[in-house]
């Protein structure tokens, strides 16, 4: 065995208590007559698991007589190097063993003693000594005892300072932080059973720490949530995988308030790692998670904002503008919804503004749109005394909310039904401009949220945006029903009719989410069995092409009578048409192009396009004449459909270009179609491929001109609303030749005389002898006329088809003119006569002179003729 140094070099001295103790005492490590039957052990998890307790034993002759293992891991020194070495020499310092042996006696004396020894390790066994070994500080408890044979002796319980510190320092700590932290601790055993609990948590749930010891979680929580906190805390304890953030809902003692909190649970472990218990950590999140359903609800009714920002009017209709309300309520917002709007303004009733059943929210409604997310359940209207279906007309009674919420203008909120399905509804009514059209209801049913003040801000911001798009649509409706009531009155009749000619016309207006547009159709009776054909297409839409078609309409049908040219009325329509948007007129936009080109304003420009065309019944020739327009069709009897070379010139109100005319023969028993844009374009196809389906529509026509007409509208798919159309069909029948009577006369006196033989014989022939007299006298003076002021051969003309029309031919370009004579006078009153006698009368100019022209309405039995010699009479 080695020597153990003398020297042990320690820096502090000896501390501690001593006092006297009975020699004969029985040794306080012994086993008492009290002691149990048998023996208990404690398993691991113990103190001693944190705190290495060491011993060793000092015989009567004060050295050591046994070494403990833990003795020996705590200084350093084996066994057999302790064993017999006096310990004051071995460990205590040199300056301190005078001091050290004293203490020893009084040990040995009897005495107990209490302190700490500062101590530097031995070095290990053949090692030299050094200065740097390292150095403790150890709890020392020596406690005198007696050996067999009487003598003295000591036992001494050695425990290492630096452990026991930290022990201190850790149950310090644990202690702060159990007792300080804002978080509410409880720790379970292996039981389930509360241990221990902190003063957050009994702040809480009341009582002290100690009278919830032995508790479950079924004395804080309700049945279901005490469940799942009960099965978290068997599968933590079974398998130490911790639970972070579950979310528990109850109520603690002396309220009714829904708390939440939020739960972590781990496993908690002895020094040795045996599960001990669980340790639970809970946090009331009851203001956290009321924000998040702040939020929640925030981001929500901002979706549905954005939602109703981006689905509500896009229709420009009062009922798709209300489902699409409710589309977007329901079910993110409520579980049942209608809409009622006032059926005055739906059927725009201008006056039902300013109605007092308006202001006091009795007058009638319509309940347009409807919706329900609960399966196989309308939705129940608590404003009224019965259910209201979609489209029904309803009143609300005046003392119900529903009517109060008209009358006020506010969001009412009424009661719900006992026993009912709806346990919540706001009436808001839908005001837009100051003004209410209607009402909408929400509903929530039975399980929902009731409706909150910020629900209700919702649902007036919901409703506004809804009232706004409809009455929007109201008024778009309204303006759009006028515009369509302007044009088609300036459209012809259904069934207009022309000499030589069987017409039919169709007119299709674009669907009611587009404008007004500006085609337009016409047919136009001249001199003459003649017939004017016109159609055009005012580019753009609205209003603006609705009034510029109808001024354009009106320009053509003054400027047919004056029975000008095809060529000679597009060039003045060109005119009008430049002048349409300038308050001066044509002149006064001319000179503004001309001294500011480039800023001239093309947003006022009139642009159209034109065939007008004019059909004679005697000759069956046509004169067209096109403005940019597309040209006419042509079936003739036998052949297929044929696109007539029409020169298209440029449109209505460009300018500076002339317009080109081109005569063309038709065929008896041929069709002549006119038509818009609107029946060959669209935007599914090109126009070259609508005008080839067009002329494979027209090949094999009908033979009623109506059903033509009917077959081409159906084939085409005319059915897309993109935009008007327009479409002119006319199937020639031509004036027979046994109706006409054609005759040269030479320029001489004795030519009025034959001019009434030829009348009279041929009225005769045609069976119309009650109108010979008339005819022999108008006859005479147009003859008598073309004698005393035309020039060159005279030519007549009768003309028998719906009316008589009777026509005088000369070379002269004078006109005729129409004056009063004076009563003195013996002449000027023959165009007076004329125009006493005759149903009409003109003159127009012709290639080569003139045509002065009266036509007589046939007898038919009903309407008695003028006399010739009253009418004489009259002018005097």
């Amino acid at each position: 065995m080695s020597e153990i140094p003398a020297k042990a070099n320690m820096s502090e001295g000896l501390s501690g208590t001593a006092s006297a103790r009975d020699a004969d005492r029985t040794p306080q490590g012994g086993i008492g007559t009290n002691a149990p039957d048998g023996w208990q052990s404690n398993p691991p998890g113990s103190i001693y698991d944190y705190i290495k307790v060491a011993s060793f034993s000092i015989g009567p002759d004060g050295l050591i007589d046994q070494w403990s293992l833990r003795a020996a891991q705590i200084f350093g020194v084996a066994a057999e190097s302790a064993v017999g070495r006096d310990p004051i020499e071995a460990f205590v310092p040199a300056d301190l063993r005078e001091r050290g042996h004293r203490k020893m006696a009084e040990i040995l004396d009897g005495r107990e003693w209490t302190g700490s020894v500062p101590f530097r390790m031995p070095p290990a066994e053949g090692a030299q000594a050094s200065s740097d070994r390292p150095t403790g500080r150890a709890e020392v408890y020596v406690m005198p005892t007696t050996t067999e044979s009487g003598e003295r002796a000591a036992v001494c319980i050695v425990v290492d300072v630096r452990t026991l510190r930290r022990i201190e320092t850790d149950l310090a700590a644990s202690q702060a932080i159990f007792g300080q932290s804002p978080f509410g601790f409880l720790l379970f055993d292996t039981d389930l059973r509360v241990r221990r609990t902190n003063r957050t948590f009994t702040s809480v749930f009341g009582g002290k720490t100690d009278d919830h010891r032995g508790r479950t979680v079924h004395d804080y929580l309700p049945r279901h949530e005490a469940d799942r906190v009960q099965g978290a805390l068997r599968r933590v304890l079974e398998t130490g995988d911790a639970v972070t953030d579950m979310q528990l809902v109850g109520t603690v003692p002396n309220s009714s308030e829904r708390r939440h909190w939020s739960i972590n649970l781990y496993r908690v472990h002895s020094g040795s790692g045996r599960p001990i218990g669980i340790a639970g950590l809970s946090t009331d999140v009851t203001r956290r998670h009321a924000a998040a359903r702040e939020a929640a609800h925030a981001r929500r009714n901002l979706a549905l904002l954005n939602e109703a920002g981006a689905r509500i009017g896009n229709s420009l209709d009062l009922e798709a503008t209300s489902r699409e309300l409710l589309d977007v309520v329901v079910p993110g917002f409520c579980d049942l919804a209608s809409v009622d709007l006032y059926q005055g303004l739906l059927a725009g009733d201008e006056a039902a503004l300013g109605s007092h059943s308006l202001a006091d929210g009795s007058a009638e409604l319509r309940r347009v749109a409807a919706a329900s997310a609960v399966a196989d359940v309308p939705f129940l209207d608590l404003g009224g005394e019965a259910p209201v279906s979609v489209g029904a007309k309803h009143r609300f009674p005046f003392n119900s909310a529903c009517a109060d919420a008209l009358r006020t203008a506010r969001p009412q909120l009424l009661p719900a039904e006992p026993g009912g399905l709806v346990q919540s509804t706001l009436a808001v009514p839908m005001v837009a401009h100051d003004t209410v059209v209607g009402l909408v209801q929400f509903s929530r049913t039975k399980g929902s949220e009731p409706f909150n003040d910020r629900d209700r801000s919702l649902a007036i911001d919901l409703a506004a945006r809804a009232a706004v798009s409809i009455d929007n649509a109201r008024l778009y409706r309204r303006e759009h029903e006028r515009a369509l009531i302007l044009q088609r009155s300036l459209l012809p009749p259904d069934n207009p009719e022309a000499s030589g000619l069987d017409i039919a016309c169709r007119y299709l207006p674009g669907n009611a989410a587009t404008e007004v547009g500006g085609d337009w159709f016409d047919v136009i009776e001249l001199p003459g069995h003649r017939t004017a054909l016109v159609i055009g297409d005012v580019m753009g839409r609205g209003l603006r092409a609705a009034v510029a078609m109808g001024e354009l309409r009106t320009a053509v049908r003054t400027l047919a009578l004056l029975d000008l040219e095809p060529a000679e009325v597009l060039s003045a329509l060109d005119e009008i048409a430049r002048g349409l948007g300038t308050p001066g007129g044509v002149q006064q936009a001319t000179r503004s192009a001309r001294s500011k080109p480039s800023d001239a304003d093309l947003s006022e420009v009139y642009l159209a396009t034109c065939v007008y065309a004019v059909y004679d019944a005697v000759t069956r020739r046509c004169t067209f004449a096109n403005a940019g327009h597309l040209p006419p069709v042509l079936v003739a009897p036998g052949d297929g459909a044929l696109m007539l070379d029409v020169p298209p010139g440029m449109p209505l109100g460009v300018g500076g270009e002339p317009f080109e005319e081109v005569e063309v023969e038709l065929p008896e028993g041929s069709l002549l179609a006119l038509y818009t844009d609107g029946l060959v374009e669209s935007r599914d196809h090109p126009l070259d491929e609508g005008l080839s389906a067009f002329r494979a529509v027209l090949d094999d026509p009908a033979p009623a001109l109506e059903d033509v007409c009917d077959h081409v509208l159906t084939t085409l798919d005319t059915h897309h609303g993109e935009d008007d159309i327009a479409l002119l069909m006319a199937r020639v029948e031509g004036l027979p030749s046994e109706n006409v009577g054609d005759w040269t006369l030479p320029r001489e006196p004795k030519s009025v005389g034959r001019a009434r033989e030829l009348a009279r014989e041929q009225l005769t022939s045609w069976d119309l002898e009650p109108l010979a007299d008339t005819t022999e006298l108008l006859v005479s003076e147009l003859v008598t006329n073309a004698l005393r002021y035309g020039e060159g051969d005279i030519r007549l003309r009768l003309l028998l088809d719906r009316t008589l029309v009777c026509e005088v031919w000369d070379a002269g370009l004078v006109q005729p003119r129409r004056r009063r004579a004076r009563d003195t006078d013996e002449g000027g009153r023959g165009l007076q006569l004329v125009g006493l006698l005759s149903a009409a009368w003109g003159s127009r100019r012709t290639p080569r002179g003139k045509t002065v022209w009266f036509e007589l309405a046939l007898p038919d039995g009903g309407t008695g003729l003028v006399d010739p010699t009253e009418a004489l009479l009259s002018l005097f």
